[in-house]
């Protein structure tokens, strides 16, 4: 079941609570290059982003569908600010429901990185 913080907003997406937030939903959406790479910016900048500041080499209708398994998955929280949706890491969820699971992920993706040459 996934449930949206109530607002007047009829822009409001819909997010699943802490406790619905499962960890084969996290790992599948982790499992991903490009959600990984979203994942990754997200962690070092450690605010909010726009969709566009990600350049992502797929279409945007992929692009549309990386961020909804994303949010729908629990790892990210997207909430409209004017006319951008900005997107951010629900990194305090994460790590009180899966201690060191996002830490290790996201230093195994960095140490992958640098031994494929992609830093």
């Amino acid at each position: 079941m996934t449930t949206a913080t109530p607002t007047s907003s009829s822009r409001e997406l819909p997010h699943p609570a802490r406790e619905e937030i499962r960890l084969e939903s996290v790992l599948h959406a982790l499992s991903d290059p490009m959600r990984l790479q979203v994942v990754r910016e997200l962690a070092a900048d450690g605010d909010e982003l726009s969709c566009s500041h990600f350049d992502l080499p797929v279409t945007k209708s992929t692009t549309t569908h990386h961020f909804r398994v994303l949010r729908e998955s629990g790892v990210i929280r997207q909430v409209y600010r004017g006319t951008a949706k900005m997107n951010g890491l629900r990194r305090d969820d994460l790590d009180d429901l899966f201690p060191g699971l996002l830490a290790s992920v996201l230093t195994a993706a960095a140490r992958q990185a640098v031994r494929l040459g992609g830093g």
